[in-house]
């Protein structure tokens, strides 16, 4: 960040961040099935998906709630069973509605995540439910109602995975084939035996080491808009990989989209994509395996964005330790700086889950929030809102911009939202806590001036995902990867975001699709949205 782009480094604390979640109307509660924080399951929370499912211009909210299971929860939670997902409709008057049942979405299976995308490119968003269980695929009718048609398309996932019930905690989408059609990994997680005791600490709930995996699954999308499973025949097949977390994007700049898969006490696997529907396990080659000390760790959600605005996409992992913060190089490495970034010594024993990469301040370089909160035990953390000074060294300011970052919560997943578009990003965040409530955290920004960019590929939405966009103001180039699953549980609001200082203009906005073609606009005024169709321009 350069002289006069921006406000100083530390200016921002008159910004503020307010919890309006019940003000807006949001009374979601999560439940983890019973009145006791006992297994892994229980442990692992709540997720929140940010689309737009009625096309109306404003991000509504799907927030996946926990169950009670026979066999898994205790018999006094019998009253949480069936316990629906919620929708929350926005109003566009900061409020909102919620309308699960009436929508069709009110799935009462343990959800963990969903992904939402235009599958049959109609021009609206339907929406993958991840569960511990069958999986389901709400086809969006466009009249506000979904019907789920995961059986008759494929999507359903196998019932069991290594013997145990399969467990679905994320989703990641690119055209895999450059065919036109969304393709989709599928995270599993691990193999979860509810009656087993770890010997070694048999009052505490099992360590995710003392279980086995669950391999992730790779979908390729047919002509005929069903799925087949694909992943063995494409290098993906660790049919004892514990996955937390999904990403993807292209490392290496060398043209094709790459996948980061953050691991749960096991090395982090890095598959490069060398094309032909084949890809290569790289995560050690390339410095993204483990830690700085070498260990493998409760790893969640590989997040991306250009922290020091070289150009390069950096890769942020939260752990249950303190992280791993990896500089990319340029030559297909990355450099752990967890320490020189000041991260390590904020996050040490809070045990990290949701984090996002967000221009909170709109001044033109990347912060971070965290939601935290201890595994083993429910031991309450505090969350963390943390100021980059341009040069991608991080400092904790989040007590000074609002009493939410002053009390200690359970917190898993974090979503990034422009949730009444006025340009300040907004959070919400899913708490797993006995409180169980939300937070949906309003920012009331500087000033500073912002653009917000919605990206549609020639084959809709989805084929835009992992498109890189430059922006370019004055001095300042900026670097922004379109990937909407970028955190724990999460799936942000889908329209790509830029803080741009005190310039009121883009000299240059370019986009190099997945596809390979590139395109580029000129003298864009800032402080509004906008859309751009590949191939039809800027709308």
């Amino acid at each position: 960040m350069l002289a006069g782009a921006s406000l100083a480094f530390g200016q921002s604390k008159a910004l503020t961040f307010t919890d309006i979640a019940k003000k807006a109307g949001i009374s979601f509660k999560y439940n983890f099935g019973d009145f006791t924080y006992e297994n892994i399951l229980e442990s692992s929370g709540s997720g929140i998906t940010v689309f737009d499912f009625d096309n109306d211009g404003f991000m509504d909210i799907y927030m996946l709630n926990g169950t009670w299971l026979k066999g898994i929860s205790d018999e006094e939670g019998r009253v949480f069973e069936n316990t629906p997902n919620e929708l929350y409709r926005n109003n566009g008057d900061g409020t909102f509605s919620e309308m699960a049942h009436k929508a069709g979405v009110d799935d009462r299976h343990w959800s963990m995540a969903a992904g939402a995308f235009d599958y049959d490119g109609d021009g609206d968003q339907d929406l993958y439910l991840l569960n511990y269980g069958p999986n389901v695929f709400y086809r969006n009718n466009g009249d506000g109602t979904f019907t789920d048609i995961a059986s008759q398309i494929g999507l359903e996932g196998p019932a069991r995975l290594n013997g145990w019930e399969k467990w679905s905690v994320g989703v990641a989408l690119w055209d895999i084939d450059a065919d036109g059609l969304a393709d989709l990994m599928v995270g599993n997680f691990l193999a979860f035996d509810p009656q087993y005791v770890s010997p070694t600490m048999p009052t505490m709930m099992p360590h995710p080491s003392e279980y086995g995996g669950q391999a992730s699954l790779l979908y390729r999308q047919k002509t005929d808009g069903t799925f087949e499973e694909i992943t063995n025949q494409a290098g993906l097949y660790y049919p004892e990989s514990k996955c937390m977390g999904l990403t993807v994007f292209d490392y290496d700049m060398d043209g094709d989209l790459d996948l980061f898969q953050g691991n749960d006490h096991q090395a982090n696997f890095l598959f490069r994509n060398d094309g032909a529907l084949k890809f290569t396990e790289v995560a050690m080659a390339a410095g993204v395996a483990v830690n700085d000390q070498g260990q493998v760790t409760g790893s969640m959600h590989g997040t991306i964005g250009d922290i020091d605005n070289d150009g390069l996409i950096d890769l942020l992992v939260t752990d249950l330790k303190y992280g791993a913060l990896y500089r990319n190089r340029g030559n297909g490495l990355f450099e752990d700086i967890t320490r020189q970034s000041g991260i390590a010594d904020v996050f040490q024993g809070k045990g990290q889950w949701g984090a996002q990469f967000f221009d909170f301040d709109n001044d033109g370089d990347l912060d971070i929030f965290v939601a935290n909160g201890t595994a083993e035990e429910l031991k309450l953390q505090l969350p963390l809102l943390l100021e980059n000074d341009g040069r991608g060294h991080f400092t904790n300011i989040g007590p000074r911009i609002s009493p939410y970052f002053t009390e200690k919560r359970s917190g898993r997943a974090a979503a990034i939202l422009d949730y009444d578009n006025d340009g300040d990003l907004d959070l919400m965040v899913s708490h797993i806590d006995l409180k169980a409530t939300p937070a949906l955290l309003q920012n009331k920004g500087n000033g500073n001036y912002w653009l917000g960019i919605s990206l549609e590929g020639k084959f809709g939405p989805a084929s835009a995902i992992g498109a890189i966009v430059t922006i370019k103001t004055a001095d300042i180039t900026q670097v922004l990867i379109h990937h909407p699953a970028n955190s724990y549980l999460s799936w942000n609001d889908p329209r790509m975001h830029v803080g741009l200082g005190k310039f009121d203009k883009i000299d240059t906005l370019e986009i190099a699709w997945p596809q390979g073609q590139k395109e580029t606009y000129k003298d864009i005024t800032a402080g509004k949205y906008i859309r751009i169709i590949q191939g039809s321009g800027l709308k």
